[in-house]
C-alpha cells in the first residue's frame, strides 16, 4: 500500500515537471472554499486575508499560507466578502494599491472594469489606499505574530491585490478610545 503511494505521488510530480511547472504539479487547489471556512472562525483581528493576483509571490515567512484557488478575482473576492460578512466576530478592513488608480488600461486591458467591480463591491467601505510595498510591509510585520492567508487567483492585471486585515467585529475602535480614556482617568486611584 505505502509502495502504491510513493509510486502515485512521484508521478504526478513528474508529471508536473514533465509540464514545465514542478510547484503547480498538483494543480490549483479545489478546496480553497473549504479551507477559507475552516480558518475564519480561527481568525480574529490582527489576522489577514489577502485575495492576489496570479503573480503575487508566494511569501517566505512561516505564518503566511499561500492558497492557488484557480479561481477569478471577482468570485474569491465576493466569497471572502460574504464569508467574513457572516462571521459576527471579524470584520475587514480592505487595502488596496495606490498605483492600482495609475494602470492605464492600454497597458493593462480589463482594469478599467476591474475599478469598477471594485467600486461596486465596496461602496459603503471606501479601502484605504497605500502603495504596495507599505501594504506588504504591514503584512510582512503582521506574520511575525499572526497568521496571514492568501488566495492567489487567476487575475493578470498588476496592483489588483485586496488586503483584508481583520478587525474585531464587536468592539469598535471607538468603543476602545473610549475604553483606554476611561483606564487613563483611573490609573494611580
Amino acid at each position: 500500500m505505502e509502495i502504491r503511494y510513493w509510486t502515485m505521488l512521484g508521478c504526478a510530480l513528474l508529471a508536473g515537471v514533465l509540464a514545465g511547472n514542478p510547484l503547480l504539479a498538483a494543480g490549483p487547489n479545489p478546496h480553497w472554499k473549504e479551507r477559507l471556512r475552516e480558518l475564519i472562525p480561527l481568525y480574529g483581528h490582527r489576522n489577514w486575508i489577502v485575495v492576489a493576483d496570479s503573480a503575487y509571490p508566494e511569501q517566505a515567512r512561516e505564518g503566511i499560507e499561500t492558497i492557488v484557488s484557480g479561481a477569478g478575482q471577482a468570485e474569491v473576492l465576493k466569497t471572502v466578502l460574504e464569508s467574513l460578512s457572516a462571521a459576527k466576530h471579524v470584520r475587514p478592513i480592505v487595502y488596496t494599491d495606490a498605483e492600482l488608480r495609475y494602470v492605464p488600461e492600454q497597458e493593462a486591458p480589463g482594469v478599467s472594469a476591474y475599478r469598477q467591480m471594485l467600486a461596486g463591491l465596496f461602496s459603503a467601505q471606501k479601502p484605504r489606499q497605500l502603495p504596495h510595498e507599505q501594504i506588504i510591509a504591514r503584512l510582512d510585520e503582521a506574520a511575525k505574530t499572526f497568521r496571514v492567508l492568501i488566495l492567489k487567483t487567476n487575475l493578470t492585471i498588476p496592483y489588483t491585490s485586496v488586503f483584508l486585515q481583520l478587525d474585531c467585529g464587536y468592539w469598535s475602535a471607538d468603543s476602545e478610545q473610549r475604553l483606554r480614556a476611561a483606564m487613563k482617568g483611573h490609573a494611580g486611584k
